[in-house]
C-alpha cells in the first residue's frame, strides 16, 4: 500500500496492530533490558502473556492506553566528563512502541533514501562506513564536513514532528500513541517532569522518529535543493543523527557549510559550533587539493585517513577513534577495579566477553593495531587490579603470563572485512 501510495497520507494502518501482530511485537522485544517504572520483567509479562496482549490491543484500538512515563537513568559519555541520559521505558510499553514502528517501517522504508543507514531493517554502521569510503575513493576525495547536532534527541521538536508525520500518516490510532508517548513524561527518581521537546533515547519508537524528522531537516533538503545547485559531486551518508558530507569541490562545502545552521534552525536544532568543521581530505598527490596534508574525520565510532592498499592504491582506511579507544579502557579498568576480588576465572570469562564484543563492531580490516594495543592493555590493566587485591597480592609479568596461559584472553581478530 505504501509503494502504490507514495504521496498520500495513510488513514488506516492501526487494524493491522492485532494480537497477533503484538505477539511478533513481543518476540522482536529485547527481553533483558532493564526495567521501566512499574519494575516488570519480560518474564513477568510473559507469564499471562495473551491475557496482556489482548488488554493490550483493546487499549491501544480503544484510545485509553496511558503512556507510562520513562524512567531515566544516566551513563556516560565517551569522554568520561560528561553523562547521557536515556529513557526505559516499561517492558509492556516497549511491546506496543515495537508493533508502531513495525507499521510505520512498512510506510517509511518505501521513503528513506538509500544514503540512511541508521536503525534500519538490514542496515548496519560498517555499511554507512563502506559507503562512504567507496563513494570517497571514487571522488578521489575533497572536503569533508563533519556536523554534530547538539542534544538532538532531547531538543527534536514535537509540534514539526506532528507536521511531518502527517504528511504521510493519518491514522487517528497511532498518532494518539506517539502523541502519548511524546507527553508521557519522565521519572528521574521521585521526580515526575514533562518536557516540551525532544524523544527519550532508550524508546523503543525513538530511532524511528528520529529518521522521519531527519529525513525531512537533511535528506530530502539535500536531494531536491542542494545537489541541484551544486557545481561538483557531492555525497551524503547519515546513520540516525549521525552524518557527514563529501564534496568534490571546496566552494560547494563552504556554501553548504555557510547554511546549514540556518537550515536546523528552522526546525528548532542547533549544530554543535567546536564539532561542526571542514576538514580537507583529498587524495594524497591530487592535483587540484590545497596543496597540504589530507586530514582525517570521524564517524560511528573510527577515524578515517588515508592510506596505501596492499596494491599500492590509495584507499580510505579506518581505525578505532581515539574518544571511542579511550572510553573502552576506561570501562575496562573501571571493571578490573571494582571485581578484582572476584574469582579469577569468573574475571577471565568476563574480560573474554568485553573483547570479544570489542572485536565484534571494532574488528574491521585495517584497524588490526588498535586491536593489538587494546588487547596489550587489557592484560596489563587486569595485572595492575590483582596485584592491588591485597598487600601481598603482588603479581610479576613471569606469574601474568603462566596465568595468561591458563586464562588466554581472545586475540584481536578481523570480523568485517572491505578490501585494502
Amino acid at each position: 500500500m505504501a509503494r502504490q501510495m507514495k504521496d498520500a497520507a495513510l488513514c488506516t494502518l492501526a487494524h493491522h496492530i492485532d494480537v497477533e501482530w503484538l505477539r511478533e511485537a513481543f518476540r522482536r522485544t529485547r527481553k533483558d533490558g532493564a526495567r521501566g517504572v512499574d519494575g516488570q520483567s519480560a518474564e513477568q509479562y510473559a507469564e499471562r502473556l495473551e491475557e496482556n496482549l489482548q488488554s493490550l490491543c483493546d487499549r491501544a484500538r480503544s484510545g485509553t492506553y496511558r503512556a507510562p512515563p520513562v524512567r531515566r537513568v544516566h551513563i556516560p559519555k565517551g569522554d568520561g566528563s560528561q553523562t547521557r541520559p536515556i529513557g526505559i521505558p516499561t517492558f509492556e510499553d516497549k511491546v506496543l512502541q515495537r508493533a508502531v514502528v513495525m507499521a510505520l517501517e512498512a510506510v517509511y522504508e518505501e521513503e528513506f533514501y538509500d544514503f540512511s543507514y541508521g536503525f534500519r531493517p538490514g542496515r548496519s554502521a560498517h555499511q554507512a562506513c563502506e559507503a562512504l569510503q567507496n563513494a570517497t575513493v571514487k571522488m578521489a576525495g575533497g572536503w569533508v564536513l563533519e556536523v554534530d547536532i547538539k542534544k538532538f534527541f532531547d531538543t527534536l521538536d514535537h509540534e514539526h514532528l506532528r507536521q511531518m508525520l502527517g504528511q504521510r500518516v493519518r491514522d487517528g490510532v497511532l498518532l494518539r500513541l506517539i502523541g502519548k508517548w511524546l507527553n508521557a513524561g519522565v521519572m528521574e527518581g521521585m521526580d515526575l517532569s514533562h518536557p516540551e521537546s525532544g524523544t527519550p533515547q532508550g524508546g523503543v519508537i525513538s530511532p524511528l522518529l528520529a529518521n522521519i524528522y531527519l529525513h525531512e531537516v537533511l535528506d530530502k533538503w539535500f536531494v531536491r535543493e542542494v545537489q541541484p545547485r551544486l557545481k561538483g559531486r557531492a555525497v551524503l551518508v547519515r546513520y540516525a543523527d549521525d552524518f557527514t558530507f563529501v564534496f568534490a569541490r571546496k566552494d560547494d562545502a563552504e556554501r553548504v557549510f555557510e547554511v546549514l545552521p540556518k537550515r536546523f534552525g528552522k526546525y528548532g536544532l542547533t549544530l554543535h559550533p567546536d564539532k561542526t568543521r571542514l576538514v580537507p581530505f583529498h587524495r594524497p598527490g591530487r592535483t587540484d587539493g590545497d596543496g597540504g596534508k589530507p586530514g582525517t574525520f570521524d564517524l560511528l565510532g573510527f577515524t578515517h585517513y588515508w592510506g596505501l592498499s596492499r596494491n599500492g592504491k590509495w584507499v580510505v582506511k579506518k581505525r578505532t577513534a581515539k574518544d571511542r579507544f579511550s572510553r573502552t579502557l576506561r570501562r575496562i579498568n573501571e571493571w578490573c577495579r571494582t571485581h578484582r576480588h572476584d574469582d579469577v576465572e569468573m574475571q577471565h570469562r568476563a574480560l573474554a566477553r568485553k573483547l570479544n564484543g570489542h572485536y565484534a563492531y571494532f574488528g574491521v580490516t585495517s584497524n588490526y593495531p588498535a586491536l593489538t594495543r587494546l588487547w596489550h592493555q587489557t592484560k596489563a590493566i587486569w595485572r595492575k587490579w590483582l596485584s592491588r587485591r591485597s598487600q601481598k597480592a603482588l603479581v610479576n609479568w613471569d606469574a601474568m603470563h603462566r596465568l595468561l596461559e591458563r586464562f588466554e584472553l581472545p586475540k584481536p581478530r578481523i570480523v568485517h572485512r572491505h578490501g585494502t
